[in-house]
């Protein structure tokens, strides 16, 4: 392992510019594929990261989102996503993530059966879900039969996966913590790296050669003085935006809130028109009006 850390601290991975800087840049796919088998519990062939770049702009924008979108042996659709603070809206992002992935696969004259399973993986650094584990796992699930509408067709085992082609992943970084497990496997060994336990780091090394390869480019980064500009950058966007968000809460509570979700709103909405999304998918999402868009659009 590195001396790095005697003479200057190691950036963290769960930086969201780090991470996807790790994971996402050409070259690093093996690194990439160890932790999504890990992850996915899966043996993966192939992994092609489809969004390595990373804009200078984007970096120091905290409404855009760096996450890593990747296929899997050509089957399988992948967003991954670093999220380093609680906006209480990551179920529903996560959702809209997921119907991009399943929307943009869908050309005229092509057959739904054709369709890529599509997967959302977020690692949490924050609790989020009411849940006694650290990995959920969403599936589109069937609810329980109701008695009056049942009919008796023979089944004895009904089927509870209305579709195996979504799955959406919430890794909640600190019940993982708060577990304390050892590194017995490859997800044990990923979280407390993606973490930076560094006593757990150095055993997993032992034992994957993934993860050394991945804390040498973390190491060689922390030496980079245009590297930690830039992750210092994104950590600058990241705590502006909590600043600006809670000095609007306390310009009188209510009237507070109202003005930094709608301050909030029209940032979102500017983001997806620079992106050409839309009208109608801009007001569903930020719950603007047509005018309030149009405005920005103008602006």
């Amino acid at each position: 392992m590195n001396n790095i850390n005697k003479t200057v601290e190691r950036l963290p991975l769960t930086n969201d510019y780090v991470f996807k800087r790790v994971f996402a840049k050409e070259g690093n796919e093996n690194i990439l594929k160890d932790l999504l088998e890990a992850v996915l519990d899966i043996k993966i062939e192939k992994v092609e990261v489809q969004n390595p770049e990373i804009q200078k702009e984007a970096i120091e924008d905290k409404l855009s989102v760096l996450d890593i979108k990747a296929q899997l042996d050509e089957k399988t659709i992948v967003d991954i996503e670093m999220q380093m603070t609680n906006e209480h809206n990551i179920k529903y992002r996560s959702l809209v993530y997921l119907s991009k992935n399943v929307a943009g696969q869908l050309q005229i004259g092509k057959d739904y059966a054709e369709l890529k399973k599509s997967i959302v993986i977020n690692f949490l650094n924050f609790e989020y879900y009411k849940r006694n584990s650290y990995h959920q796992v969403a599936k589109m699930k069937f609810e329980k039969t109701r008695e009056n509408e049942y009919v008796d067709m023979g089944y004895s085992d009904e089927e509870e996966i209305a579709t195996e082609s979504v799955e959406m992943h919430f890794i909640e970084l600190p019940k993982f913590k708060k577990k304390n497990p050892g590194v017995e496997n490859k997800i044990e060994q990923w979280l407390w790296t993606i973490i930076g336990e560094e006593e757990k780091i150095e055993m997993a090394e032992k034992d994957n050669k993934e993860i050394k390869k991945a804390i040498e480019i973390v190491d060689t980064m922390s030496m980079d003085k245009r590297e930690r500009e830039l992750y210092e950058a994104r950590l600058k966007g990241e705590f502006n935006y909590s600043i600006s968000i809670n000095v609007a809460k306390n310009e009188g509570r209510e009237e507070g809130e109202k003005i930094g979700k709608k301050k909030k709103q029209r940032e979102i909405a500017k983001k997806m028109l620079s992106r050409k999304m839309p009208i109608e998918e801009i007001i569903e999402i930020t719950g603007l009006t047509r005018k309030e868009i149009e405005n920005i659009n103008i602006e």
